[in-house]
């Protein structure tokens, strides 16, 4: 009896819930630059107190769908180095522009400070990887997020999809490899115009399943083949288990063996500290990454994804070393990685990575996920023959070499354990964004999405219209 009890309380919650989320308002607005009225990008616009938030686009703008119970709590709307914009949601004034003003503090006047605290970035950034037990969460957890997942070539978009997904987390203690769940549980947007003649994936998929690839024709290849050795490929690098559960995830998992951050960091990484900025009232350093003396690698199975240096910033708060903000680009370095990088890809920027993270009771929880890579997908010819291939008619080195980007927006935190075991138990934990599903329409006007920038607008909608006329 108590268990049904249980079990009645858990889906009159559930139900609770749902009707709280599809009673909403609508807030739009942009945030620009107070001296130079240029728009803010990734700007966080969130609710105070609460896991309900959005980010800016490369506009400025950005679109928050607020639930009732809210309208009386406070919006509030930050940026790195800047001040924040409070108001409380009801007085403020929908479509409006925001204007953010600089806010920087003095690094003497922080640093000069009579305790035992590190004064360099490896100092600061070593002190802020001891502390990551006590600043990321420690017991499980769901998240609920935003997905668009974008491939195209230099030309044009090949392949659009966006998907509300869910993240099961144990905890930081326990390894992401097999304590990390990923389920993509709508989707809303389905667009594939990726041209399936990539005959050098096919090769290597066979080898994969240990079949010899020898001559291939792709005239004489299914389609369907062709198809499972693209799905095949996409989950070797861009997969969504392999972005949270890989080296990748630095911050998550720098406990892990070889991690990025993690015990030798120092070895791989040289960090410098620049200055000191504010992010709504709080002090943070903001540290530059370098290169150390050894290569970093990824040790990716079945792909040479090693000989990299490190670029790019990690902020790091004041107050408790907790990391608020990483931006991460692995650059060839080796000489095998540079050649590969330039034959397969034409670019030496192979990882691109942005994470920033929300205070959420004094954790530290995934807010925003911006990730890039080249990709093998329609790479070409790759033995002596690539002249004579490149000098056909109608060849286009333009749409030979593609690239993926992955964007992810966190919003809702579910910490209550009885309602992370149901889901858990219940949810089926795919994380293929292969799936098809049916739309659900009114699911996706009460969910909070990543908006897209005028420029993705006219690319996806040209997108769209290409994949009509290809149906038809």
């Amino acid at each position: 009896m108590k268990n049904i009890r249980k079990s009645h309380f858990l889906t009159l919650l559930f139900f609770l819930i749902t009707a709280a989320t599809f009673a909403q308002s609508e807030l739009k607005g942009k945030v620009a630059d107070f001296l130079t009225f240029q728009p803010i990008e990734s700007a966080s616009v969130y609710i105070k107190n609460t896991t309900v938030g959005s980010i800016t686009n490369a506009d400025g703008n950005f679109v928050l769908k607020v639930p009732q119970q809210n309208l009386q709590d406070t919006l509030v709307i930050s940026s790195i180095g800047y001040k924040s914009f409070n108001v409380v949601i009801t007085e403020f004034e929908n479509g409006s522009d925001i204007y953010l003003e600089e806010d920087v503090a003095s690094l003497d006047e922080v640093v000069i400070v009579a305790d035992p605290r590190p004064t360099t970035g490896n100092g600061i950034v070593q002190k802020a990887i001891e502390k990551l037990p006590g600043n990321l969460p420690e017991v499980a957890y769901l998240q609920k997020g935003f997905l668009r997942h974008k491939e195209r070539n230099k030309k044009e978009y090949k392949w659009l999809i966006e998907s509300a997904i869910t993240l099961y987390d144990s905890s930081y203690a326990a390894g992401a490899k097999n304590y990390l769940k990923i389920n993509v549980d709508e989707t809303r947007k389905s667009y594939d115009l990726r041209d399936i003649d990539s005959l050098f994936t096919y090769s290597a998929y066979l080898k994969s399943i240990g079949s010899k690839a020898g001559n291939i024709n792709k005239n004489t290849v299914k389609t369907s083949a062709l198809i499972e050795a693209i799905k095949w490929n996409d989950s070797r690098v861009n997969g969504l288990g392999n972005l949270f559960k890989g080296r990748l995830n630095i911050v998550r998992n720098s406990d892990v063996s070889g991690a990025l951050f993690g015990t030798n960091t120092l070895e791989m990484h040289q960090f410098k500290l620049d200055t000191i900025l504010v992010d709504n009232g709080r002090k943070l350093y903001k540290i530059k990454i370098e290169k150390g003396a050894d290569f970093v690698g990824l040790s990716t199975p079945n792909i040479y994804n090693e000989g990299f240096e490190p670029k790019g910033w990690i902020y790091i708060y004041y107050d408790n070393y907790a990391i608020k903000k990483v931006e991460y680009e692995l650059i060839a370095a080796s000489d095998v990685q540079k050649r590969r990088s330039k034959s397969l890809f034409d670019t030496q920027t192979i990882h691109k990575l942005v994470i920033t993270y929300k205070d959420y009771d004094g954790k530290m929880y995934p807010n925003y996920v911006y990730y890039e890579t080249p990709k093998l997908v329609n790479t070409g010819d790759r033995s002596s023959d690539r002249i004579k291939t490149e000098a056909e008619p109608g060849f286009d080195k333009g749409e030979q070499y593609y690239y993926t980007v992955q964007e992810i927006l966190f919003t809702d935190i579910i910490r209550d354990p009885e309602l992370v075991s149901q889901e858990l138990l219940q949810n089926n934990w795919d994380a293929d964004v292969f799936s098809s599903k049916p739309y659900n329409a009114l699911f996706w006007e009460n969910y909070n999405v990543l908006l897209e920038s005028k420029e993705e607008q006219k690319l996806i909608q040209d997108l769209s219209k290409r994949a009509s006329l290809y149906k038809e």
